[in-house]
């Protein structure tokens, strides 16, 4: 049994590649996104979409969970594979779930949430186990899943406004569980430190994610056109919406992407806090502002030539400023600084969209807030370029010495690490 159980990756070998298998994992959020996204778009109020944010941040948590998770295992070893594959299938029903999880579904929604982490966290504990392991750290996990997890039913059972509070709270204890090291009577708390990141590996699978809810965003632009009559008007529409997603792209891997792997490999002190705050919770930000981005496009796309109601210009504002503020949020985590122009620029676009959003067509609204964008992916791209032709000039300048020859380093790799350093200090 010990061999079925060596599951553990080897951190000290080369970095880390995403397997097929994570990828495959990631298409049931596909349809999860998919669901919530239809889901508050019939249900444009405060509530509707408190209700649709809290399911996103289970799904999230979900999702989070089972990153770290294949960081630390090999999902190409086959009893992984089986585990993710049923954990799987429980996210598939999780997603099948949403559209009445606060009603006669909630029991479904329930389960098969509680049951993909039990799975998960079970397993991690008898791996640990088996092969000689630090078991006791995961056997934390798994005391807070079986009692949130107790909770996440018990609501379901209840129903009514009952289940709200049993949620809410059963979410707010997996959230600042990690804050308290997992504390549980007799085994104590987790270390920050105590778990290792392939930072690699860890990142790239927060990127793909960003690209996974990028892609629901060009998927319900192409369904909800292809379902219409497409006249100039709705093909126009179709162009700023797919201009809106690409400059989302390009805001985020133009440079954030790439600078934050290198700033989250330079913290090899403070690598688990930032992998936590900044990637685990500053993304679902991120996330949710792609979604009311899509939404926002859902509309322009019915409705080309009308005006946004009340409910429309909330969504169309609120995705780009929760998008951008979103990205400083994670700047000022990363690096402890943020870039104002990206907080005046949400300002800005809460107020244009206010203003014109009145009076003009959804076309010309949604225009004018890509043209905003277009602007900030312009000139951060500008600065980024300017901000590394005076590191290159900085770091040339500080290998001389004051007799103006070559200082003698022992090893490149000192002056590849403060290049990287400074790179991460950057335009993130």
């Amino acid at each position: 049994m010990q061999g079925i159980f060596h599951v553990l990756r080897d951190h000290d070998q080369a970095e880390q590649q995403v397997t097929y298998l994570e990828l495959f994992f990631d298409l049931v959020f596909v349809f999860a996104i998919t669901q919530l996204s239809q889901v508050l778009l019939n249900d444009l109020t405060w509530r509707g979409v408190a209700g649709t944010f809290f399911l996103l941040v289970a799904m999230w948590l979900a999702w989070v969970y089972t990153t770290w998770w294949t960081n630390s295992v090999d999902p190409d070893v086959v009893p992984v594979r089986l585990v993710m594959l049923v954990m799987m299938l429980a996210g598939m029903m999780m997603a099948l779930a949403i559209p009445e999880a606060w009603g006669d579904r909630a029991l479904l929604f329930a389960v098969s949430y509680v049951g993909l982490h039990l799975i998960r966290n079970t397993f991690s504990v008898l791996a640990a186990r088996r092969s000689g392991g630090d078991h006791i750290s995961l056997l934390r996990l798994l005391s807070w899943s079986v009692v949130t997890g107790a909770l996440w039913i018990a609501g379901a059972i209840a129903g009514n406004g009952a289940l709200v509070v049993i949620w809410v709270l059963a979410l707010a204890l997996e959230l600042v569980s990690p804050y308290v090291g997992y504390w549980t009577p007799g085994l104590g708390a987790q270390r920050m430190g105590d778990r290792q990141i392939e930072y690699h590996h860890f990142t790239e699978r927060f990127h793909l994610f960003i690209i996974i809810v990028l892609g629901e965003s060009i998927v319900i632009t192409g369904v909800t056109a292809a379902a219409l009559e497409l006249d100039a008007a709705r093909l126009a529409s179709v162009v700023v919406a797919f201009a809106l997603t690409a400059v989302l792209w390009w805001l985020y891997f133009n440079a954030v992407a790439a600078r934050s792997s290198e700033g989250l490999g330079a913290a090899s002190g403070d690598r688990q806090r930032l992998a936590r705050d900044a990637y685990s919770y500053t993304h679902i930000l991120l996330v949710f502002g792609i979604m009311l981005i899509a939404i926002g496009n859902e509309l322009l796309i019915g409705h080309p030539l009308d005006e946004f109601d009340r409910a429309g210009l909330v969504v169309v504002a609120a995705g780009p400023v929760l998008y951008l503020w979103g990205h400083e949020l994670f700047k000022l985590l990363m690096t402890g600084s943020v870039r104002v122009v990206r907080l005046l620029g949400g300002v800005l676009i809460a107020a244009v969209v206010a203003v014109v959003g009145t009076v003009l067509p959804a076309l010309w609204t949604q225009a004018i807030v890509l043209a905003i964008l277009v602007g900030f992916a312009i000139h951060e791209n500008v600065a980024m370029r300017r901000f590394d032709a005076t590191s290159a000039e900085e770091r040339l300048s500080s290998l001389t010495t004051e007799a103006g020859k070559p200082a003698q380093y022992g090893s490149t790799r000192v002056d590849r690490r403060t290049a990287t350093t400074e790179r991460s200090r950057g335009e993130i």
